[in-house]
């Protein structure tokens, strides 16, 4: 189970830290990944970590996001920099056995956290 929260209302150009905590069993060796769906829009990946740390993120957020993990606490966060309106949106962590951007890898879904960003 996985359970984001974090979300909220914050003003362009500020910074949001999601969190995302695992239950019921163990994560440390899951690819981790954060997606986002905005209103009429499909749900689209953001960025992903894989069990030895390593990223990769979706070109809209590179140089703003930075995902992160601590195994030892179970959790998965996506710290979010120098926010846009276009950032608005309801996110998403998930876990997934495959390193890559297609929700069809990833098998276990939180139930997500509205992120809104205002002008």
């Amino acid at each position: 189970q996985l359970q984001a929260s974090g979300g909220g209302l914050v003003q362009a150009g500020g910074s949001l830290r999601l969190s995302c905590a695992a239950s019921g069993r163990t994560f440390n060796n899951y690819v981790m990944a954060w997606f986002r769906q905005a209103p009429g829009k499909e749900r689209e990946f953001v960025a992903g970590i894989n069990w030895s740390g390593s990223r990769m993120y979706a070109d809209s957020v590179k140089g703003r996001f930075t995902i992160s993990r601590d195994n030892a606490k179970n959790m998965v966060y996506l710290q979010m920099n120098s926010l846009k309106l276009e950032d608005t949106a309801v996110y998403y962590c998930a876990g997934g056995s495959a390193f890559g951007g297609s929700r069809a890898m990833y098998n276990y879904w939180g139930q997500g956290t509205e992120v809104t960003v205002s002008s």
